[in-house]
């Protein structure tokens, strides 16, 4: 394992931020950490990084303990975190080098290491330019290449692609799927669904400092009640017809927002035979007509609950 975290409990006076965590992350996986706000998951990060104590519990890295003084293990750790750490006196070359030196002492393979972690981000157009000069998405590539210049084994990715435009986005997550085809394995927290769903190996929701659930995306949606949403275009469409519609067998809910019928239904077979049936026999005129399998998000949804977090 190249994580592996059993029984971690952390307290902040009478708050218990970790409840008796547990979980392990395989060699080469890309592991999605999600959860509401305050859930925990900046302080399980945190303390696998050894930069918080906790109350309890064990955590291995690479197959040793980590400690403060583990920097042996550190050495190959790349962090990314959600706030942009660079340095704003530096140019995009200087910042990188100063990451990479930090780990990298030999010179020659130093440079050779920025160069190649200007190019994976794409940044040498900019080389010479300084942080404040960097549109919002060239400065999280920049947070990027100082954090994975040095060629970490264990990439660690804090939300990453937050308030930039969809370009970059693309080219941040195209860049974290090559990190790991070419043998680093990630840890990647988010709050944007698709991404986690589109690149993630295997996933971890917690909530309140537990882990609630733990698999791939396709056991994570086998978890849960919710079946196929089906969504039906029509302007020829009555209130008596739709609460018929609701009556049919395994409809969770119908909501009528013109032209637009969304009906939700749990698992279950034929429900969308049974809704073309209904509309058939009640004569109603529509347009298109599609169904959709749950989303992720209506996996994390379903099991850490719609109230609002802080």
């Amino acid at each position: 394992m190249v994580v592996k975290v059993s029984n971690l409990v952390k307290r902040y006076g009478d708050l218990i931020a970790l409840d008796h965590l547990s979980f392990s992350i395989k060699e080469g996986e890309i592991f999605g950490l999600l959860g509401p706000n305050g859930s925990g998951k900046t302080t399980a990060i945190n303390c696998i990084l050894a930069l918080l104590k906790y109350d309890k519990g064990e955590i291995e890295v690479f197959g040793e303990p980590m400690t403060p003084e583990s920097y042996h293990i550190k050495q190959d750790i790349g962090i990314v975190m959600q706030n942009v750490a660079v340095y704003n006196e530096l140019t995009v070359y200087e910042n990188i080098d100063y990451f990479c030196g930090l780990y990298i002492k030999d010179k020659a393979l130093k440079k050779k290491y920025v160069e190649e972690a200007i190019e994976f981000v794409d940044l040498g157009e900019y080389r010479n330019f300084r942080p404040k000069k960097l549109s919002g998405g060239l400065l999280r590539r920049l947070n990027i290449a100082c954090g994975i210049a040095h060629k970490p084994k264990l990439i660690i990715l804090d939300e990453p692609t937050v308030a930039v435009d969809p370009q970059s986005r693309n080219r941040i997550l195209e860049g974290i799927k090559e990190l790991n085809s070419n043998g680093a394995t990630v840890i990647y927290t988010s709050h944007y669904m698709e991404e986690v769903e589109q690149i993630c190996s295997r996933i971890m929701i917690i909530d309140k400092g537990k882990a609630i659930a733990t698999g791939t995306k396709e056991e994570l949606k086998a978890m849960i009640s919710l079946g196929e949403k089906i969504t039906v275009e029509s302007y020829d469409v009555s209130e008596q017809q739709l609460a018929r519609l609701r009556e049919l067998p395994n409809i969770v809910s119908v909501e009528y927002n013109e032209p637009l019928i969304v009906i939700k239904s749990s698992k279950g077979k034929n429900n969308l035979e049974n809704v073309l049936e209904f509309i058939k026999k009640e004569n109603i005129q529509f347009g298109k007509i599609y169904s959709e399998l749950p989303t992720l998000n209506d996996v994390f949804l379903e099991i850490t609950g719609k109230e609002l977090r802080d």
